[in-house]
C-alpha cells in the first residue's frame, strides 16, 4: 500500500480499533498462482502475537483452506470510512483554481500466516464469540444455544476455522492532511451539507 507519511497511522491501539469496528474484511490469499479475495467476519484476539491474531472461517464448501498451504502469507484488508471530496469544497479553487477531486479513506492492512482449524469444539467457540460481540447491544440477543444442538452440530461441520497471526499491521488515514485548514474546513463543511441532504 502507499503510505506518504502524512498518511500513516501505526498506533497499535487505533488499528485494533478499526479491526473492532469494521470486522467485514476483505481476505486476499494466492491459490495455485492466483489471487482470490474472500470476505468474512473475523474476530481480533490482541492477547496473541506481537500485534495480535485475527480468527475466522469459512464454508466447508469454499476450497480456501484446500488450496492454500499451511503458513501461506494472507492480506486482510479493513475498510472503514470513505467519501469523495469535490474541489468545488476547497476556498483554494476561488483562489488559483489548481484543484482536483479526490478521494479520502481509512484503511486496515494486516499480513500473516494462515493456519486452518479443523476442530469442532474451537469452531463453537469461535462462532459463539462472534455471535455475542454481534448480538451483544440488541435487546432481544440471538445465541447459539437457541438453536436445536443437533442444528448447531450440522453447521459446524459445514465450516472450517483460520487464524491469522499478524505479522505485519499499517493503517493509512487518507483525510487531505495535505491540505490547508481552510481548505480542510471546506471539505468538513461539504460533507455536513451532503449528510442534511442525505438526512444522515
Amino acid at each position: 500500500m502507499y503510505r506518504p507519511a502524512h498518511f500513516a497511522e501505526d498506533r497499535l491501539d487505533v488499528l485494533h480499533g478499526v479491526i473492532r469496528a469494521r470486522p467485514l474484511v476483505t481476505l486476499v490469499t494466492s491459490r495455485g498462482g492466483t489471487l482470490d479475495a474472500d470476505h468474512v467476519p473475523v474476530l481480533l484476539d490482541a492477547t496473541a502475537g506481537a500485534s495480535g491474531t485475527l480468527q475466522g472461517h469459512v464454508a466447508r464448501a469454499n476450497d480456501l483452506w484446500k488450496t492454500v498451504g499451511p503458513g501461506s502469507e494472507a492480506l486482510a484488508i479493513f475498510h472503514a470510512e470513505d467519501h469523495y471530496v469535490s474541489p468545488a469544497w476547497y476556498p483554494a479553487k476561488l483562489e488559483h483554481g489548481k484543484v482536483v477531486p479526490t478521494w479520502n479513506y481509512v484503511v486496515v492492512h494486516a499480513r500473516g500466516p494462515i493456519r486452518f482449524i479443523d476442530d469442532r469444539e474451537w469452531l463453537r467457540a469461535l462462532v459463539t464469540r462472534l455471535t455475542d460481540v454481534h448480538e451483544g447491544s440488541r435487546d432481544e440477543r440471538w445465541r447459539v444455544t437457541d438453536a436445536p444442538p443437533d442444528y448447531i452440530d450440522a453447521m459446524l461441520r459445514a465450516i472450517v476455522g483460520f487464524e491469522i497471526e499478524m505479522t505485519t499491521l499499517t493503517g493509512k488515514w487518507k483525510m487531505s492532511q495535505n491540505r490547508s485548514p481552510a481548505d480542510r474546513a471546506g471539505i468538513a463543511a461539504g460533507l455536513e451539507a451532503e449528510a442534511g441532504r442525505r438526512g444522515d
